[in-house]
This record gives C-alpha cells, structure tokens and sequence, in this order.
C-alpha cells in the first residue's frame, strides 16, 4: 500500500464530511488534503485511543519528530509513517509548515491537560489549534490570492470544530470531556452532572440553542471575510459549510438530543450536498 492509498482509506473510513468536500478537487490538491485530514485523524486518534497520558505524550512526541523528518526529509532523516511521508511530497509545494503542523499537535495534547474549558475564550484557543490551523492549511492547497481568505479559513475552521462539540457532546461527556464552556453552563442552569448523566432539561435544550446560534454566527463571519475573487478555489470549504450547516439544522430541528444520540447525515445526503454546492458556485 502506497502512502496515498494509506491517507485514503483513512478518509474514507472515517465517513467524515471532509472527505465529501474534496472529492472535486484536482489530483494533486486531493493528494494533499487527504494526507493532511489524515495526519489529523492520526494524531487526534492518539488522544482519544490511548489510556495512559504518559503513554499518549510519548506518542504525540514521536509525531512532533516524523513533522521535523519531513522538513529534513531532503537533507537528512526521512519519515517513517505513511502519513507524513505523503505529506512530504506535497509540503514544500502547498506551503505546509512544520509550525502549523505542530500547532495541531498542539492542540491534540490540550485534550491531556484539560476536560474542561472555563469560557469561549480559553476554547477559543483550543479550536484555533485543532481547526482553525486545519482551516489555515487547507486554504494553502486549495490556494488563494486575497489575504483576507484566510481571515475566512480561521473562521470557518472556528465554525467547524464548533459544530463537531454540538455534535459529539454526548460521546465527549463519555470521556468525561466537557467543551462547552463551564460559565455558560451556569448561566443556564446546566450543571457537568446533568451533562455526565445524559439529563436533557429544557435549560439544556436552551444551553445548545445558544451554542448552535454562535456556531452559525461564525459561519456568516467567515462567508463576510471570503473575498470574491478566491471564492471558486474555496469551493471545497464552502461545501464542507453546506454539509455541516445542514447538520446545525437537524440537530435544532430534533431538539437538540445530542447526548444519548449522536445526529448525523447520511453519506448520500452528503453527497448530494457536495454536488450541488459545488454545481452552484
């Protein structure tokens, strides 16, 4: 198996709404983009499989030296993973720095030290590291004149990982991770308890309602930011937004039941959604 072929069946198993959006894209941009969702499954896998934070560190250490073998791959040691060797034929062309690739990483090891965040602020910082940075990065490959576009890819990136916390709070609360933000919990009479024990009140339902609004007020951020003259090559993002903003919709429109049920769009439907986004811009 081929370091591509690796990456793809990563993003194919993985049934996310990422790899519907570059299904479009040409070969080499495709290339690229899925080396790098790869890269990010990888590495989020690692904090969310291993048990042992010692053990989690150490791997997540290894992964900071296969970043470093692929900035030295030309003149020195080579990485070892299939992942970072796709991604080193395609680094240097697609300006994937050894720095972001290390804020994601990053971000990831967060997932370590905390399992709450205090406000939006303080998971602010968290989202910019585990997808804004993705947002940044995926901008480079589907590639842009404007620099206002990547005002746009750190927003959507926002929006993204946003939607993924309304989605996943069930299966985080699993972990015993909560991201959403413990003083607005108190705001609305929402306590971690409720949220470990699957309690779904109506000051609960109120608590997403309130996230679900800011989610999408980052949508419209990033769309007000994304100059018009780099719309077409950001097509990818854009479709990720109509799959992802669909899902908004479903989980208000359902009630948002998001702890003893996960809410998803089934691979059609997100197909459909990538065709016609794409058709239409």
């Amino acid at each position: 198996m081929t370091p591509d072929q690796y990456c793809q069946e990563k993003a194919v198993q993985s049934g996310s709404s990422f790899y519907y959006s570059f299904l479009y894209l040409p070969l080499e941009k495709r290339r690229a983009i899925t080396a790098l969702y790869a890269f990010c499954r990888e590495v989020d896998d690692v904090v969310d499989e291993c048990t042992d934070a010692s053990v989690a560190r150490a791997k997540l250490a290894w992964w900071r030296q296969e970043v470093a073998a692929i900035r030295n791959s030309g003149t020195g040691d080579k990485p070892s993973h299939p992942v970072t060797k796709a991604l080193a034929d395609v680094s240097q062309t697609f300006n994937l720095t050894a720095e972001r690739l290390n804020e994601i990483i990053d971000g990831m090891e967060m997932d370590l030290n905390y399992n709450r965040y205090a406000d939006f602020d303080t998971l602010r910082h968290y989202c910019y590291h585990v997808a804004s940075v993705v947002g940044l990065c995926s901008a480079e490959i589907f590639g842009y004149r404007n620099p206002e576009t990547l005002k746009y890819a750190e927003d959507l990136g926002l929006a993204f990982q946003l939607t993924n916390i309304i989605r996943d709070v069930g299966e985080d609360a699993c972990r015993d991770r909560i991201y959403l933000p413990q003083d607005e919990l108190r705001r609305f009479g929402v306590t971690s308890e409720d949220i470990i024990n699957s309690r779904e009140t109506e000051s609960f339902r109120q608590l997403m309602e309130f996230q679900i609004e800011r989610a999408e007020s980052y949508y419209a951020r990033a769309f007000a930011a994304l100059p018009a003259d780099d719309r077409k090559s950001q097509r990818p993002g854009i479709i990720m937004a109509a799959i992802y903003q669909a899902l908004l919709k479903e989980i208000k429109e359902d009630g948002c039941h998001v702890l003893r049920q996960r809410v998803s769009l089934t691979p059609i439907r997100k197909l459909w959604i990538a065709w016609t986004t794409w058709m239409r811009e």
